[in-house]
């Protein structure tokens, strides 16, 4: 059951796509469903060994005035314009054992860590039908590690990411999102996954300690469709170290990498309260 939830956080941190469409609906305020997501990661960023779940997973939406809850993401929205809005940014990254990695045996296992803060957003275009938008996205979360017995502060990230959304591409009935951008983090974020304390020092893995600064760069390509209660969504995400602040630790076995995966969900129940939303 814990690597059930651990699987489903990182689910949610990494399925991106359309959050800023602003064409005015009416929907239900929640609907929740069940079904099955699959996914393939590297164990850590940096890591040449890779991780492959094929799990149930639930689906929840929830519409509401300030918090929102959608395929994407878990939204607080603090401030909103037609321009600029302002919310709260969720992110996260999975546990990895210490022996199931190469690079790591012997060393002190990673927790999960929760990723939380403000997003200032920047619309700079709509089409005219509001199908298609350009944003900004300037989100800084603070970082936390926990294996549900301990907690650790886990140091700061700040991702300025350009995002682009296609809905309804072609007629076709399916989204598409691309985002891209750069992570910036602080030495003690760092240093939780890169460090190699003297006392963990071998051979072949020299003691390191990591700085804060760049951290590298993500680029993401998601598609997803809505059809009579199924929901189909896939991504791409492609990840690169090269020129990180931290890229000569000893436990970065590759600069660069792709994340792929894909979920579909069938609705079994919504709420009979309708609401105007402009966020889906």
């Amino acid at each position: 059951m814990k690597n059930l939830v651990h699987f489903l956080a990182f689910v949610l941190s990494v399925f991106c796509g359309s959050g800023a469409y602003s064409q005015t609906e009416i929907k239900p305020q929640w609907e929740i469903g069940a079904g099955f997501a699959a996914i393939d990661f590297p164990i850590y960023r940096g890591s040449n060994e890779r991780r492959s779940y094929l799990l149930p997973v639930p689906y929840v939406v929830y519409r509401g005035d300030m918090l929102q809850i959608n395929r994407e993401r878990v939204r607080g929205l603090i401030f909103r314009s037609d321009s600029i809005e302002m919310d709260v940014s969720m992110n996260g990254s999975v546990p990895a054992k210490s022996k199931d990695s190469i690079a790591r045996q012997g060393m002190p296992d990673l927790a999960p860590t929760l990723e939380i803060g403000p997003s200032l957003n920047v619309h700079f275009y709509y089409s005219e039908d509001k199908k298609n938008n350009f944003d900004l996205r300037l989100p800084l979360r603070a970082a936390t590690a926990t294996d549900f017995k301990h907690v650790q502060s886990a140091g700061w990230l700040f991702q300025p990411q350009l995002n682009a959304d296609f809905h309804d591409a072609g007629k076709s009935g399916w989204d598409i999102g691309l985002v891209g951008g750069l992570i910036y983090s602080d030495r003690r974020y760092h240093q939780y996954f890169y460090n190699v304390a003297p006392q963990y020092a071998t051979a072949m893995r020299p003691a390191y300690t990591a700085g804060g600064g760049y951290s590298g760069t993500q680029l993401i390509f998601a598609v997803n469709n809505n059809h009579d209660g199924r929901r189909m969504g896939g991504f791409m995400k492609w990840d690169s170290l090269k020129g990180a602040v931290f890229e000569d630790s000893p436990l970065v076995r590759s600069k660069q990498y792709f994340t792929i995966g894909f979920a579909v969900t069938w609705m079994v129940g919504k709420s009979n309260r309708m609401v105007e939303v402009s966020n889906d």
